[in-house]
């Protein structure tokens, strides 16, 4: 209980005071921000009836912005399409290790993964200007814009670089979009010679003939067919590479694994074939899945622009031969070997998807399934008829790149609907559509000629490269060690009893 004095009445009156002033202070204050947000939109206000209103963007703003939004999305798709390219080089190595031995795996895994920096060098030092730098409309090869170099590399670049696809806006995209694209298919080249002539090359010989069949021979013949050249310009098409790419590595691949001859004990006395079976068909199943999955950058991607329509049919058709060349392969060697056998059926889901790669944009999709379908036939048997000759190619690259990649090139010359799917310009009807024997014609030559050149440069190349390392295969000792150890230095798997194997 408090009492009333005059002390407490002096202190409740100062108080009174205080709050009235406290009260009084508050309320001016309050006021300050609301004085000061009047007075910016007053003088934002004064500023607008002074200011002129934009002016509307006119239809040529309109056309620039969207021509530099296309140019965006065509630089992303072809970066995206060769980032999946690129890591085809998983797939590659995950099959050829998982084919072959072992003892072997560390030197498989190190090719594959070398080479694409090699061809990287290789490709930026010679390649690229060799097929597709212009020297005023040089029909064989290109001899400007080295190392990338000028802008756009014109005359190097320019119209040179769009060879017969004028119509596709290639130059829409930056010369280092176009660059790396084209990067990843050299590599994919040399990456196809690796699995051939496996087991039993020398690293160095290997590294040395990768480089020169990508930055000489690879770049030459592309030049006929992609920079312009002479087969373009005779009316040959592939649209992304069953010629350009696959054939090439498939030829260097053959004739390296001729000239290297068979792995020890591959081929008894009498001619029968000795089955030396690969150490993780797990790796070589996995493999074969990424490289599938990297198809759908290697084909659809070769339009090198954002053509939606386009793009959805090529991966359809490109879907569609792998599915049905892995069927075809399982269905032949149920039936021919007496068993599903998983290494033909890798084989055949490969060999669909080399064969469409050429027509991929210019055929439909029941076209597509016959593609694949005689692509997973035809490795089946190819595989066998390289053994009938003593090639031995651990992986089957020569039959799965080569044959069927020939296979894929006629093709245009059978199953072409022309421009029917968008691809523009596109080549002349096939045979099964009412367009006669010329474009078949067309394919066949560019074929022959490519493979001519190819096997003449490599058997030189493989020749002059047994003089610089002293011979291209390791001897049978090293051999029989097996290469990581011989080669490397280490193995792939330590730890595990050691095989007995010859």
């Amino acid at each position: 209980m408090h009492y009333f004095n005059e002390e407490n009445s002096k202190v409740l009156v100062y108080k009174s005071n205080h709050k009235k002033r406290l009260r009084s202070s508050v309320n001016w204050t309050a006021c300050v921000p609301l004085a000061a947000i009047i007075g910016v939109f007053w003088i934002y206000a004064a500023t607008a009836q002074t200011t002129a209103p934009p002016a509307a963007p006119t239809i040529d703003d309109v056309k620039a912005s969207v021509s530099a939004l296309d140019a965006t999305l065509d630089t992303l798709w072809v970066v995206i399409a060769a980032f999946l390219v690129f890591f085809m080089n998983a797939g590659f190595a995950l099959v050829e290790s998982g084919f072959c031995r072992r003892k072997n795996a560390v030197n498989i895994l190190t090719k594959n993964l070398v080479v694409f920096a090699i061809a990287t060098i290789a490709y930026w030092a010679i390649g690229f200007g060799f097929m597709f730098g212009n020297d005023d409309g040089n029909a064989f090869i290109g001899l400007k814009g080295f190392f990338i170099s000028g802008a756009d590399n014109s005359p190097a670049i320019g119209d040179a670089y769009k060879g017969d696809f004028s119509a596709l806006n290639w130059t829409s995209i930056p010369l280092e979009a176009k660059f790396l694209f084209q990067l990843v298919f050299a590599g994919t080249a040399a990456t196809i010679v690796s699995g051939a002539v496996a087991e039993r090359i020398k690293f160095v010989a290997f590294l040395i003939f990768s480089f020169l069949l990508v930055g000489v021979s690879y770049a030459i013949t592309g030049h006929w067919i992609w920079g312009g050249g002479w087969a373009a310009k005779m009316g040959f098409y592939d649209f992304a590479g069953s010629t350009v790419v696959h054939t090439v590595g498939g030829w260097g691949a053959l004739v390296g694994a001729a000239v290297l001859g068979p792995r020890l004990g591959r081929y008894s006395a009498d001619g029968k074939v000795r089955a030396i079976p690969g150490h993780n068909m797990g790796l070589a199943t996995l493999g074969c899945l990424i490289l599938w999955l990297g198809w759908f950058g290697f084909n659809p991607g070769s339009t090198m622009d954002a053509n939606g329509k386009l793009i959805a049919h090529i991966a359809l058709t490109t879907n569609m031969a792998a599915s049905t060349g892995g069927i075809a392969a399982t269905i032949v060697a149920w039936l021919y070997l007496g068993k599903p056998d998983l290494s033909m059926i890798v084989n055949g889901i490969l060999a669909g998807l080399v064969g469409v790669t050429a027509s991929c944009a210019f055929v439909d999709m029941p076209s597509a399934a016959i593609i694949g379908a005689v692509a997973g036939v035809i490795v089946v048997f190819a595989v066998g008829f390289f053994d009938s000759l003593k090639i031995d190619d651990p992986v089957g690259a020569t039959s799965v790149h080569l044959v069927c990649g020939a296979w894929g090139t006629l093709a245009v010359g059978l199953f072409s609907k022309a421009g029917e799917f968008g691809a523009a310009p596109a080549p002349k009807a096939g045979l099964f559509f009412g367009g006669g024997f010329e474009q078949l014609w067309y394919q066949f030559v560019g074929f022959i000629a490519v493979g001519g050149f190819t096997v003449l440069f490599s058997f030189i190349a493989w020749y002059v490269i047994s003089i610089i390392t002293g011979g291209i295969r390791v001897s049978e000792e090293e051999e029989f060690k097996g290469l990581d150890i011989s080669e490397h230095g280490m193995e792939a798997y330590p730890g595990f009893g050691k095989e007995s194997e010859s």
